[in-house]
């Protein structure tokens, strides 16, 4: 009857600058209701929201501005209306002790919820979700009204009937972010079917009513009332195309609903699991409806322009193989219905029984006695946690949308994280099997997972609801050691909130065994003892649990070249490994997975070097020889990589250049980089496509290291740059030997960027002649010396910023290599070019072993921890020890504007310049309570933030280092400010903000 393409929930307006925030983008307003879609993703240990945020299901919401005072009205009112205005100060309805707030289901969201609701005079209370219709978009919130002191609460009462075309209305809501908006309308017609949102959620088998009231984002659940004060409809969505259309829904079933819930009683609601639409005659005799019945029909309905037809028949449902799609409904048991309000009335008093429907197709009268099911039952109300991911057994909203069958259809994985990213979408996932063992429902889904021990590698199969033609199957690493508990929450309607319990604790992992293994070969290659250095490849996969250090991936793939097959010591890209709190596996020869702990990470060079157990391994694993001279520009080399597909390819080349180079920072979320570094590149295309490689010696001597290096976050499309570039092996060869020692190397670093400068400038900063014919007879190669760029924050009575370094312990530094002198020295003699004056000083260097995070909190949602050195690095002054490196979703943190770059000074005026006195003072704020947090941005703004603290959904969670755990980290969980017995669970990944998913974050195998 209506073209919907351009029709969905209308949003306030926003932006897609991934920009660090800034002061005035702290918060995002108090959000009641921003309208976003439906995803159905619970997270892990709820989902909380302020009234608005979503629940898990991202549901729309709107923005409120509680700093406007103002109310906005479109237009000069008479004095009817304007008291109409000022009497529609609410939309509740109170009985002596509780009151309900009637608004969408897409504020309230079928997922965890807490949230709180302001009113017009800026008085607040908690809310709670009393209901939300399976199917039709309103749901109900208590509160207690004598948590409101200064204002009167009087009802708006519910008048379905008074809704008539032509009535003129006001929309009294938020509008657009606004305190107070009061748009006006005129109803233009009652019939519409309910609008399609896309993949979310979406209401159905209603009607809606439009008018042109040119509502927008943030004006969702706004009571529609007529001039008498009657509220006769809800506001629900509209047109984002421009049109000045909005949709209301009806009140027939919110009054129901309501009427039920003060009663006590249930609201019952069955279903047929067919999806109706509301078509015209016209179109309804092309479907086969007859002359005679449509007669009848208009006679016994005269205003009615259409009637009900059927447009999706679940399979497996009560109507399959009885119903078919396009027949046109004429009676329900026995009586003409044409409106879907009736045939809501019929079915939601028929649960547990039968229906007779007479309908037509093609002409035929054909009569069908159907079984009413609960709606209800194919509601969701609980969902089950484990290895990082949630599920629940399908719901009706999203097998109605792909017409696929609710009986045994597989589990649905609501959250693709941890064990279960899949690859491709984070939600939208039916899991049918595990470990070979089907999972028809979500009860057989957790008998399957009690079964599987921790750290095993399992079978799963899966389809997409978009694609259920294609069985996906993927080999799986079962993570049961951050995620210990698989965890059941259950929606509670008395209290409000879901419920959790564990189910189970895990299954100890299995005592691996050793395995053999060959590795391919590749007979075709010219230097077959130059690709022999496939022996001495792994490939290594990194799985993050929680995200620190700003790197924005949970997943990296890639491979690392052994440097000592004995002891299992293999060296591999800090874009792989960014940090020790990681799973690692280590795969040989393609056949051979064992595990891998972080043996070192350097602070400047993008290497880290992990180590795995050669016992557990029986193949032919080389040591790969490093050559101790460097390699020279123009020289010919043969470059070994790992393309895209993880395949081995190789070709020859030459070196087009040596030269030094710092990735560029990424000024929106800082994280590791590498600086003060020789990259070497080369006359090949592979070199593009290859993460991970060699180039290597005719004879198998490794000259240099090709590896992936991590850049800045592209502003306009929010995706990160990543580089491919060689690092030369005399570099790695005093850290390796030390290592391969059984040492573990506390490098000392000058902690400054540096940048190269030819001798044509430096002769303009006051560099002597007689230091540049120095340079150029000492090294003829490189004429160059180095510039201070920049010096991290706390960098004192060192270098400068601008300084021409000359000398370090008497050595001319005119390579990056030359400057490896400071490793091992707690000071540095040099000399350098000050301000056109040489200056000698004594420099100190600093030690590496803190610039690497070793403790973590999350605290309300929040990711905190000591400033990285990526932070360091780009920043003049760290304000504090608490860093805010991520926070995730729908949790306080979100709600209230804590953005990742804050740093945190104070907890209600007291200081708290370190972790341990923060975490003092977090344990004193009672749970469900306001506190204060001193904030300073990135840029040096600061600001106070005030914040609600949820540890029901959101408990504060510690992570300290410590290699007397298998995984290397302990964790500790704070319970009314005390610590709790037994460990915590790992918290869901934090939100990424703006970044995006790669395929290196896909599953194993």
């Amino acid at each position: 009857m209506e073209q919907q393409s351009s029709t969905k929930r209308k949003q306030p307006p926003s932006s897609n600058n991934t920009d660090r925030p800034s002061k005035q983008l702290r918060r995002p307003s108090q959000q009641m209701d921003e309208e976003l879609a439906d995803s159905h993703k619970p997270h892990t240990n709820g989902f909380a929201v302020s009234a608005p945020d979503t629940n898990g299901h991202s549901s729309p919401q709107q923005s409120v501005d509680e700093e406007g005072g103002s109310i906005i009205v479109a237009a000069a009112d008479t004095a009817e209306w304007q008291a109409t205005i000022e009497k529609v100060a609410l939309w509740v309805h109170v009985d002596e002790s509780t009151a309900y707030i009637l608004t969408n289901r897409h504020v309230v969201g079928s997922g965890p919820f807490w949230g709180y609701a302001i009113f017009d005079n800026h008085e607040e209370c908690d809310v709670f979700p009393v209901y939300r219709d399976p199917v039709h978009d309103f749901g109900l919130l208590r509160f207690n009204p004598s948590k409101i002191k200064y204002m009167a609460l009087a009802p708006l009462d519910l008048r379905p009937d008074l809704a008539k075309v032509g009535v003129e209305i006001r929309v009294v809501g938020n509008d657009a972010g606004e305190k107070l908006s009061i748009l006006s309308g005129v109803i233009s017609r009652l019939d519409r079917n309910a609008p399609e949102y896309g993949e979310g959620y979406s209401d159905f088998n209603t009607n809606y009513i439009q008018a042109a009231a040119a509502a927008s984002g943030g004006s969702s659940g706004s009571p529609v009332v007529n001039i008498d004060g009657h509220a006769v409809a809800l506001q629900a969505g509209g047109r984002s195309d421009g049109a000045a259309t909005d949709y209301f829904l009806p009140l027939d079933r919110p009054l129901r609903a309501l009427q039920c819930i003060r009663k006590g009683e249930p609201v019952s609601r069955g279903t047929i699991q067919t999806q109706w639409v509301l078509k015209a005659f016209d179109e309804c005799r092309r479907l086969g409806l007859d002359a005679d019945w449509e007669s009848k029909v208009r006679a016994a309905f005269p205003k009615e322009t259409g009637m009900l037809v059927a447009e999706v028949v679940l399979p497996k449902g009560p109507g399959d193989e009885k119903l078919e799609e396009g027949d046109v409904l004429v009676q329900v048991n026995g009586e003409l219905l044409t409106q879907f309000v009736r045939l809501d009335d019929v079915l939601d008093s028929s649960v547990g029984g039968k229906v007779k429907l007479l309908l037509q197709r093609g002409g035929e009268d054909v009569t069908v006695d159907l079984d009413v099911g609960d709606l209800h039952a194919i509601t969701p109300d609980r969902f089950v946690s484990v290895a990082g991911a949630s599920f629940h057994d399908l719901s009706y909203q999203q097998a109605r949308l792909y017409a696929v069958t609710l009986k045994d259809a597989g589990v649905y994985c609501c959250e693709a994280a941890g064990s279960f990213r899949f690859e491709g979408s984070s939600s939208g996932w039916l899991v049918q099997s595990v470990d070979n063992k089907p999972t028809p429902d979500l009860n057989t889904f957790v008998d399957v997972m009690k079964g599987v021990p921790d750290r095993s590698r399992v079978v799963v199969t899966y389809k997409h609801l978009r694609d259920m033609h294609t069985l996906n199957t993927s080999i799986m690493l079962v993570d049961r050691h951050w995620h210990k508990h698989m965890r059941q929450a259950v929606r509670n309607d008395e209290t409000g909130v879901w419920d959790f319990t564990d189910l189970s604790e895990p299954v100890p992992p299995t005592t691996p065994v050793p395995r053999k293994a060959n590795f391919v070969q590749m007979a075709g290659a010219q230097h077959p003892q130059a690709v022999d250095i496939i022996r001495s490849f792994v490939r290594i996969s990194a799985s993050m649990p929680l995200k620190l250090d700003g790197f924005p991936k949970s997943r990296k793939i890639g491979f690392g070249l052994v440097i000592d097959a004995e002891k299992g010591l293999v060296v591999v890209s800090r874009a792989i490994v960014p940090y020790e709190m990681c799973d690692i596996s280590v795969t040989i020869a393609d056949s051979i997975i064992v595990d891998g702990k972080v043996v070192f990470m350097h602070p400047l060079q993008n290497y880290a070097v992990v180590q795995y157990d050669p016992s557990l391994v029986q193949a032919p694993v080389k040591s790969a020889k490093l050559a101790d001279r460097p390699i020279k520009q123009g020289e010919q080399t043969i470059f070994f990589g790992f393309n895209q597909n993880l395949r081995p390819v190789v070709a020859k080349t030459a070196v087009t250049d040596i030269t030094t180079v710092a990735i560029p920072a990424s000024a929106s979320t800082p994280r590791y980089r590498a600086v003060n570094l020789d990259a070497i590149t080369v006359d090949t295309s592979l070199s593009g496509q290859c993460g991970s490689g060699v180039l290597v010696t005719e004879d198998g001597t490794v000259q240099a290291l090709w590896m992936t290096y991590l850049g800045e976050r592209n502003g306009h499309s929010g995706k990160d740059v990543e580089y491919h570039l060689g690092f030369g092996t005399p570099a790695l060869l005093p850290v390796i030997e030390e290592i391969k020692g059984g040492g573990r190397p506390d490098l000392r670093i000058l902690n400054l960027e540096t940048q190269t400068v030819q001798m044509s400038q430096c002769r303009i900063m006051g560099v002597s002649e007689e230091w540049i014919e120095r340079v150029e007879r000492e090294d003829p190669e490189r004429h160059q010396l180095f510039m201070v760029r920049k010096v991290d924050a706390g960098n004192t009575g060192g270098l400068q910023e601008g300084d021409v370094v000359l000398t370090l312990n008497d050595k001319l530094i005119t390579r990056v290599s030359h400057m490896d002198v400071m490793y091992t020295h707690d000071t540095l003699r040099a000399v350098v070019v000050r301000k056109q004056q040489e200056v000698e000083l004594d420099i100190p260097t600093v030690p590496t072993s803190e610039l690497e995070t070793d403790r973590v909190v999350v605290f309300c949602g929040a990711v905190l921890h000591r400033p990285h050195h990526a932070v360091r690095q780009q920043i003049s002054k760290v304000h504090s020890d608490i860093y805010v490196s991520a926070r995730m979703g729908g949790s306080p943190a979100y709600m209230y504007g804590l953005a990742p770059t804050n740093f945190i000074l104070a907890v209600n005026a007291v200081p708290t310049p370190d972790i341990q006195s923060f975490l003092r003072e977090v344990n004193k704020v009672p749970d469900n309570t306001y506190f204060r947090l001193k904030v300073m941005t990135f840029d040096n703004v600061p600001w106070v933030a005030t914040m609600k603290k949820n540890e029901h959904y959101f408990p504060t969670v510690e992570f300290i280092k410590d290699g007397s755990v298998r995984e290397g980290w302990r964790r500790v969980t704070y319970e009314d400010g005390k610590v709790r017995k037994g460990e915590g669970e790992c918290l869901p990944n934090a939100a990424d903000e703006g970044g995006a998913t790669g395929a290196d974050e896909g599953m194993e195998g």
